[in-house]
């Protein structure tokens, strides 16, 4: 007669559970990096278009780019990922327009990247685009939802500092309507260019004159 044993019913052992869990670790870590890297240049090439793309919008007028860094105190033509850089805009006569700053900072929730149009003759804001902004959805995220805030940028004196205004005071050149409901993440934006200021448009005005 055929004896049948029980199944074995112990619970396995605490370093079998860890031997376990460590593969599955290592294993999803490691399916992350390789979709990550897969991934990877289709990504940057649609930041690099949406990039360009932001660029003709915040400078009317331009029809090419380029992107331009610092070094040595002079503004030279460069692809150097590692360097902060403007893209300097020029028009169908090869005339410098003006220049498209990128520049970011912390928002309400998050932080928020924009780009920005700047003319260094009259040291003028000429448009301005978010790049990315996980602002709260119906509120914040009126920063580039609502026209006319956006609007606020297309004609804007930098000096002595851009300024933030109660919706309907804007008096002053320098000044833009905050979003009613909004009023941080409209200041952010405020702040954000008003810091790209003070790294570029000193350099950018000395070079046009």
């Amino acid at each position: 007669m055929m004896t049948i044993s029980p199944p074995d019913l112990r619970e396995p052992s605490a370093l079998r559970l860890i031997l376990t869990l460590s593969l599955a670790g290592l294993f999803s870590g490691l399916i992350i990096v390789l979709a990550y890297h897969a991934t990877r240049p289709a990504i940057t090439a649609y930041q690099a278009e949406q990039l360009r793309a932001s660029v003709f919008k915040v400078l009317p007028g331009v029809t090419r780019i380029q992107r331009q860094i610092i070094r040595e105190g002079q503004l030279i033509a460069a692809e150097d990922p590692g360097s902060e850089a403007v893209y300097a805009g020029y028009d169908a006569g090869n005339r410098l327009v003006g220049y498209a700053i990128p520049a970011e900072g912390p928002g309400f929730q998050d932080t928020i990247r924009l780009l920005y149009g700047y003319l260094p003759g009259p040291r003028t804001v000429v448009g301005m685009e978010i790049l990315d902004s996980r602002e709260t959805p119906g509120l914040g995220d009126k920063i580039y939802k609502d026209a006319a805030f956006v609007t606020n940028f297309q004609r804007l004196q930098i000096d002595p500092a851009i300024l933030t205004v109660k919706k309907g005071r804007k008096a002053a050149p320098n000044e833009i309507d905050a979003i009613t409901g909004a009023t941080i993440s409209s200041k952010a934006v405020v702040r954000i260019i008003n810091q790209g200021n003070a790294t570029w448009a000193q350099r950018l005005t000395a070079r046009a004159e």
